[in-house]
Parts: structure tokens; C-alpha cells; sequence
């Protein structure tokens, strides 16, 4: 199957499907589900499968949409998987409609409103990126968003900044994670002088210190540390970390940094490879 069919995925049952996977059934055999596909994506290690009841798809009329959610090494993704209504095949991959964005089931999962962000809310491109405070690779692309992003595209891009911490290879992350969204509570603006001071200072940064280096930091620049210190200690931003990753694992995300450019999904970026993509982006919208 090529790229330019409708569905650029693979199909992995052909009449190999029992009909009690049938969507018209009233439940999916899970079990024979998890087992089939453990057999197919050849997983390594110790992987758990969480699979989701069926719902109809907009994006495939005549086939049901079943996400099957991965954990594994205190990591986690999400696949979709498409399934007939006579439950005799499963498609897997991406699907396109000529009268919508490429990317439209990756737009259609990002939420932007109350996230950091600069850069007009009505521009023409939309730069989401998902980041790791503590990650050496996202510090590389942090002055190339904030810096040379607004500089080359002042009225044509926004960027909007989500938090994937990566728990189990960066220990403060999370915690770093929490306390840029209390920041961010406080005075929105500010996140983005956090998000810089972080990135310049990461290699300073530990998991014993790092409260104490952000209070620091928050006393020399007109934040509440009382407000701050409390909302740390309480970890009271957490749940907008956690769905803010939620929202990375639903998206295929396994890494940091990972930009969605107009929902087109791509990993971190020289300038000059990110300049091209948004040009391409720009020039594409201008010929529509």
C-alpha cells in the first residue's frame, strides 16, 4: 500500500479475524486482540496493554477506531488500529481526505487553549512543541524556537510549549515540569523567561536543588515565591502535567523534542531545516 492511498497503513488481519471481534458485537475480544498483536509488532520486554472499547470513526467511515495504550519501562505509547464493522480487518496507519489537513487526526488530538505560548493567536502556522526541562537535545532547539522563530516569523508563527518529561531517564524533569506551570499560573509571560533560565542553567540544575534554584530565580523576577513555594510543594500543577502527557502518549510521542508544525508531526530541528518546513507550510496555505 503506497502513500497515496487513502489509507497509508498496513493491514494486518485479512480473514484471520474471529467474528467475535465483529463491532457490531456489544465487546471486543480484548484477549485475542492483545495476544494477535503482541504476535505482530513483535514488542520487546515487558510491555502492558490497555485496549479501549470501539468507537465509530469519523476519519474510515464503515470501520471502528480501538486504541490499544502501552506501558513499558516507566514509558508509555498509544497506537490506533482501525477495525471493519465485520471485524475480518485491521488497518493501521494514517488516513487521508484531500478536503482536510494531512495531519488532521493529529490536529484533531492537540489542545492549545490555557498552554504556553507567543506569537499571534491567529497566525498561519502553529508550532506545538512537546518538551523535557532536563533534556539535553530540547535545550539545543530551545533558543531556536524562542529566538530565531520570532525573529524570522514575527506575525506568521505561534509557538505553544507542552510538557513531556521523560521520568524515567530525567529525574527533575517532572518536577520541573510542575513548577514551570506554577510559574505559568502566576503570570503566563513569565513561563517563557523560566523556560530560557532553565535551559541556560540545566547543567547546574539537580534534583536536590532544583526548588531552591527556581525560588532564585522567581525572587529576582517579580514572581509570588510564597505562591510559587506552595503551589511546588503541593505539586498542585501536576494534573496539567499528566495531561499534557496523556496527550504526547495519544500522539505516538516516544521522545523529546517533538514538534507538531501545523499538526505535522517531526522531531527537533536545526534552524535551517526548521525554517524550510515553515516556509513550505506557509507556501503550501498561500496556494490553496
Amino acid at each position: 500500500m503506497t502513500r497515496r492511498a487513502l489509507c497509508a497503513g498496513v493491514i494486518l488481519l485479512s480473514g484471520l479475524v474471529p467474528a467475535r471481534w465483529a463491532i457490531a458485537q456489544p465487546k471486543l475480544d480484548k484477549a485475542a486482540l492483545e495476544r494477535y498483536l503482541r504476535h505482530v509488532e513483535l514488542f520487546r520486554g515487558q510491555v502492558n496493554f490497555k485496549i479501549d472499547d470501539p468507537k465509530s470513526s469519523k476519519a474510515l467511515p464503515g470501520f471502528s477506531e480501538v486504541t490499544v495504550h502501552l506501558t513499558f519501562d516507566g514509558g508509555g505509547r498509544d497506537y490506533l488500529y482501525y477495525v471493519s464493522a465485520d471485524g475480518q480487518t485491521i488497518v493501521k496507519g494514517d488516513v487521508y481526505r484531500m478536503n482536510q489537513s494531512p495531519f488532521q487526526a493529529n490536529l484533531e488530538k492537540l489542545t492549545t487553549d490555557k498552554q504556553p505560548s507567543f506569537g499571534p493567536a491567529n497566525a498561519p502556522v502553529t508550532i506545538v512543541e512537546f518538551g523535557d526541562l532536563q533534556c539535553p537535545d530540547c535545550k539545543m532547539e530551545a533558543p531556536v524556537l524562542h529566538q530565531e522563530v520570532p525573529k524570522a516569523f514575527p506575525d506568521r508563527v505561534r509557538v505553544i510549549f507542552k510538557d513531556y518529561p521523560l521520568d524515567s531517564i530525567h529525574p527533575w524533569a517532572r518536577a520541573a515540569a510542575i513548577a514551570g506551570r506554577c510559574v505559568y499560573r502566576q503570570d503566563p509571560q513569565a513561563f517563557w523567561k523560566f523556560y530560557d533560565w532553565d535551559y541556560e542553567n540545566q547543567e547546574e540544575i539537580s534534583t536536590e536543588n532544583l526548588k531552591s534554584k527556581v525560588m532564585g530565580w522567581a525572587g529576582q523576577n517579580g514572581i509570588d515565591t510564597l505562591q510559587l513555594s506552595r503551589c511546588i510543594d503541593t505539586k498542585a500543577s501536576e494534573s496539567e502535567v499528566n495531561r499534557s502527557v496523556a496527550e504526547g502518549r495519544a500522539l505516538g510521542i516516544t521522545g523529546t523534542p517533538t514538534l507538531f508544525i501545523n499538526g505535522r508531526k517531526i522531531g527537533g530541528l536545526r534552524w535551517q531545516d526548521l525554517q524550510f518546513v515553515i516556509n513550505l507550510e506557509l507556501d503550501y496555505l498561500a496556494g490553496k
